[in-house]
């Protein structure tokens, strides 16, 4: 299929109605991100979305159908959502074009969050949502900091398909298959939107790859809150037949609540696909629990972390 001079322009990345650019503070970074709160008063609490290797924060605000921007529906639930681009990606790409370690990208997320606090009204406090490579720097966040109040982590598991020899071969069509899966599981315009989305992965990110399921082992019984995980029906870069799910659980000890759970009709990228809304109502309604169990409390709870100052 011919592609027209128009459509060879670069990509220019737009965002839902109600949904603005933000750039914050952290550790001595630009963080720039997009945000969405309530339109009819404070919140009920902050959701923070982290996305994965190679995307930006829009990814959490699809341009290809209404439905698919975890922001807008999140801010029309009484939540305050902010999608970040990670260090290494979006304002933060041309500082540290090599990237940081999940170590270092956990420490620059806990100073955000506290940035974030310090400069808007965050309700109950924050709930993390994560994608992909995303959901290890949330969980690596999650072992680190205290004061979160929940983490839903979907396409990241403990174990990965292939081996690591086997990801650097991957031929190009091949990588297709296992970021999106079938082609119709996505609406018409996806793949034209989502070049606005998509950025180098960068080098020290893309070397710790290898290293995540010792990671993982380590970091796991260091997580203290409840959490979610979900997996796509046509997830391929994890292991997750129910030995694996049993595997990986089976580290995660001190989780009070620990949940795992399928995504019919999704590939990887979940929040880009047809099934978007309903994965994102469904981590909604599991943040919607843990405040609950959390009591009436309504002071926010504070992460403890190194503070950052807003520049939005």
């Amino acid at each position: 299929m011919s592609v027209s001079r128009t459509d060879r322009k670069a990509p220019s990345e737009t965002h839902s109605a109600g949904v603005r650019p933000l750039l914050l503070e952290s550790a001595g970074l630009t963080l720039s991100g997009l945000l969405a709160e309530p339109a009819d008063g404070p919140p009920r609490a902050t959701v923070v979305a982290v996305h994965g290797g190679g995307m930006r924060a829009g990814y959490f605000d699809g341009q290809a159908d209404a439905d698919l921007s975890l922001l807008t529906l999140g801010a029309r639930l009484g939540f305050t959502v902010l999608a970040l681009d990670r260090p290494g990606y979006g304002r933060s790409a041309a500082r540290i074009p090599d990237g940081m370690t999940l170590d270092e990208q956990a420490a620059v997320l806990s100073g955000a969050l506290e940035t974030i606090a310090d400069g808007h009204p965050v309700g109950r406090g924050f709930l993390l949502l994560a994608h992909s490579y995303g959901g290890k720097l949330a969980l690596t966040t999650a072992a680190r900091t205290s004061g979160l109040l929940a983490v839903d982590v979907s396409g990241t598991g403990h174990r990965y398909g292939i081996e690591a020899a086997g990801r650097r071969r991957l031929r190009r069509h091949l990588e297709w298959e296992h970021n999106w899966g079938p082609l119709g599981l996505y609406p018409p315009g996806t793949f034209r939107a989502a070049e606005a989305l998509v950025a180098p992965i960068p080098a020290r990110e893309s070397a710790e790859v290898a290293q995540w399921p010792q990671k993982f082992e380590e970091l796991a019984p260091q997580i203290t809150v409840p959490l979610r995980l979900t997996f796509a029906e046509y997830e391929t870069w994890w292991r997750n037949e129910e030995p694996d799910i049993a595997e990986m659980t089976s580290h995660l000890t001190n989780a009070p609540v620990l949940r795992v759970e399928r995504q019919p009709g999704a590939g990887h990228n979940i929040s880009l696909g047809l099934a978007a809304r309903s994965y994102h109502l469904r981590a909604l309604a599991f943040f919607e629990e843990c405040l609950q169990s959390a009591g009436d409390d309504s002071a926010a709870v504070r992460p403890r972390s190194a503070q950052g100052t807003a520049v939005a």
